[in-house]
This record gives C-alpha cells, structure tokens and sequence, in this order.
C-alpha cells in the first residue's frame, strides 16, 4: 500500500468571531489517499492557513523539506519512519511550534488509515486495552461579554452537564489576562465568586476542574489567589501562570492547594519532559494534534508514566480529535479524564457539523470503542461548506 495523495482542508465557522476565546471556530483537517483504497483523517489545533503552508510549502534543502511530498509513494502503514522523516526533514523550519502541530494532523490520519486496513480500532495498535472505561469531563466555556452574563451562563452549563450525566465538568474561567473572554477585565475576586457559585449549585459530587487561561503573571499572585480555593475541592487548576515560564510554574505546583495542569500549547516529548521535570506539573495534557499526533501522544503518556504524572488530555476541535484522544485514553491505564465537548453546551458550528464520533456515553464514562481506525463519521457536506482554501 502507498500513498497517492493528501487532501489538506482549511476550514472556517461562518459565525468565526475572533474576539471569542475559542479555537474550535476553524480547523485544519486532513485526508490521507492510497493506492487501494483507504484513507484516513486527521486534524489539528493551530492556524489553519499556517498549518497547510506547513505541509505544503515547497521544500528548498535538505533541513526544510516539504511534508506532503514526502508523504506521497510513502507505506501508511510506517507511522514511526513518516514521522521522524517528516520532523528530521523540517528541522530547520520546525522541531516546535507550528510545523510539529501540523504533523499531528498527518500522524492521526495515518493511525485512522491503518485501524480502517486492518479492521481494528486505534486503541488496539497503541497496544491495547489500559483502561475499559474512560470519565470524560464537560469543558464549560459560556456565552456572555460581561461578568454577570458569564457568570449565569457558566452556572447553567454546569447544572446542565450534571443533568446530562457528566461525574465531571471543567470551568473555563476566564475573565482577565492575555486571553480574557470578550475582553472582560474582571477582578481576581470575582473569578473566586464564580468558582464558589460553581460549587455551591452543583453540590460536593462532581470533580470540579479550573481553566483560568494563564491568568496571572507570576507565582506569588497566584497563590495569593488560590490558596483560598482549597474549599472548593479542584481536582486541577489549569494554565494559571505562562507554560514556558517553568520555574514560575513549579512554584505554583509546589505551594497550591490542587494539583496544577499544563500542556495544551506544547509540542513533542521533549517540551513535556521540561515541563515535568522543570515544571513540576502533577497533570499534564497533550493535546493529541498538537504534540505531534498520536505518536509523540503515546510517548508523552509513557514519560508521565515513569514519573507518576496524570495524563488528562487537552481537547478543543471536532469529533476527530475527541475520537483520537479517546482511543489515547484508552491505552492510557494513568488518564484520569478526557475532555470532551458534549453537543448540548457546544455553540461552536464546526464541533456540531463536521464529523460523528464513535463513542457510547452511559453512567458518566465512554465505553470501548470498536469501529476500525477512530471510527469517526466525516460529514462530507459540511466539509465542503466551510472549507475555504
């Protein structure tokens, strides 16, 4: 089996409202061809148009290749050899950032490729079953451009997962900071408000998690902060200080009252062993596209491992990605929750249109998928409707 062709996708919601802080109003969505017939699908989580040009720019020597003709005539079913081929062959140009998170969107394609040619869901070639149940928790991030809107709007996502049958939620507040939602500017004491009102409606039974989007700009402000959150009983607070300041960081790790997550921007093993080792995080969330595909996901989940680190992955696009992380979930005996995005609370265009994912939500977990490949149902009319290069 080779590969003939890779179909690169820049898709755009029409309701894409660039004050809003969310990634999931456009996508960079790829499917690789063969020779016999198979294809596979993957996406990833940056700028699309930078992602394509990443993949398709011509190559000019050997240390800036280009991806996509490096792909064609290529057996799919040599995912490791694509992959350091495809990273030692734009070095120059990659080794981080954007060039790895559009590799990822190739590597889960060719995951989804070999699942669909052998008849066998992904989970079973990353080696099999680590877990038979797998807890996703509701990420909550609300409508609403002022305090009292998003407050409202974040408590009645909450009560609505519980009602759904969520055992978890995760709550997107962000209210201040580089990425403050609609561009609030509300007091730390305010986002302690919210958390409480959080708490107290949704009562001491389901694990609560915090997003504050790199909210405060060092250690000492945080903990000023969220030392008086122990109350509020947080399985993690996520991004509170600059992920690439690790020094900073292990501060925050080491003196907060709930574990401290990190990882959704980071790309390939080597940016989560700094963090782990330097960073001190007790969570940390590969976002399966951005890491560098299921691949490098797979490694980072195996060093969390030998360092007694929980994986709970990062997940913000379509049913691409939550099918990928979860059949990573699954292999993953360490992964406490996945995120998920469930329809009910998603105003987000391309999440509901775009692709069906194969997963069976019952008494709060998923249960073992078993459809070929990720098992996603692309919806081919979407496809073409908000592909706009």
């Amino acid at each position: 089996m080779k590969i003939t062709d890779v179909e690169i996708h820049v898709l755009l919601a029409p309701n894409m409202d660039p004050s809003q802080t969310s990634s999931a109003q456009d996508d960079l969505v790829v499917i690789i061809h063969t020779d016999e017939g198979v294809s596979g699908i993957g996406e990833t989580d940056v700028n699309p148009w930078m992602a394509k040009a990443a993949l398709t720019a011509p190559g000019t020597h050997t240390m800036g290749l280009c991806i996509k003709d490096l792909l064609i005539g290529a057996d799919p079913f040599d995912i490791a050899g694509i992959w350091d081929r495809m990273y030692k062959g734009t070095a120059m140009n990659g080794r981080r950032g954007l060039v790895v998170h559009a590799m990822g969107a190739v590597d889960m394609a060719l995951w989804d490729l070999k699942g669909k040619a052998l008849g066998k869901p992904v989970w079973e070639l990353l080696g099999g079953v680590g877990q038979d149940k797998v807890y996703p928790y509701a990420s909550l991030l609300p409508a609403g451009n002022s305090y009292e809107e998003y407050r409202e709007a974040l408590l009645q996502n909450a009560l609505t997962a519980k009602e759904l049958g969520f055992k978890a939620m995760k709550l997107e507040v962000i209210m201040n900071g580089p990425y403050a939602h609609g561009g609030m500017r509300e007091s730390y004491d305010r986002h302690t408000e919210v958390v409480a009102a959080i708490r107290s409606a949704v009562g001491p039974e389901p694990t609560l998690m915090v997003d504050v989007g790199y909210l405060w700009p060092d250690a000492k402000s945080c903990l000023d902060v969220v030392r008086d959150w122990k109350e509020f009983d947080l399985f993690f607070l996520e991004t509170p200080v600059w992920s690439d300041d690790t020094e900073e960081l292990a501060k925050v790790a080491e003196a907060a009252p709930m574990k401290i997550a990190v990882g959704e921007w980071l790309a390939t093993r080597y940016e989560f062993k700094e963090l782990m080792d330097l960073g001190k995080v007790q969570v940390a969330q590969p976002d399966v596209g951005r890491v560098g595909g299921l691949s490098e996901a797979k490694i980072v989940c195996d060093m969390a491992a030998e360092r007694g680190v929980t994986i709970v992955p990062h997940c913000w696009k379509t049913a691409i990605s939550i099918s990928a992380t979860a059949h990573l979930a699954f292999n993953t005996p360490h992964c406490a929750f996945i995120e998920y995005l469930p329809r009910q609370l998603c105003f987000e265009t391309l999440r509901r249109e775009l692709a069906d994912e194969d997963l069976v939500f019952e008494d709060g977990a998923l249960s073992l998928p078993s459809k070929p490949g990720l098992g996603v149902e692309l919806n081919e009319e979407a496809l073409r409707s908000y592909t706009v290069a």
